[in-house]
């Protein structure tokens, strides 16, 4: 499994940008996927997630609210749609897909975002 993650750039705070991370291999209808985010000088941390189904979906508190996580299983791609941005959404955004959430063993390369003030 490949992901490929893309979007990412720079936007003003409360704007929004929708990013992508498209996925090669038969397994990814049948897989969970994941956003995580790093920050510079921080740890890399989980964002947000949904099942194989697009039927569950679970976010960190800081972004509950303002960001949704989609998937079209027909174009193997899963969106995270972010609203309100703040500066400290600023990171390099990952997505991962593994069989369950929580379990994740595949990973994309990252897709920086920049929020400015």
């Amino acid at each position: 499994v490949q992901l490929q993650a893309s979007g990412g750039g720079l936007v003003r705070a409360g704007g929004s940008r929708r990013l992508s991370c498209a996925a090669s291999g038969r397994t990814f209808s049948s897989y969970a996927m994941g956003w995580f985010r790093q920050a510079p000088g921080k740890e890399r941390e989980f964002v947000a997630a949904i099942n194989w189904s697009g039927g569950s979906t679970t976010y960190d508190d800081s972004v509950k609210g303002r960001f949704t996580v989609s998937r079209d299983n027909a174009k193997n791609t899963v969106y995270l749609q972010m609203y309100s941005l703040k500066p400290e959404d600023t990171a390099v955004y990952y997505c991962a897909t593994g069989p369950q959430v929580g379990v994740y063993t595949y990973w994309g390369q990252g897709t920086q975002v920049t929020v400015s003030s």
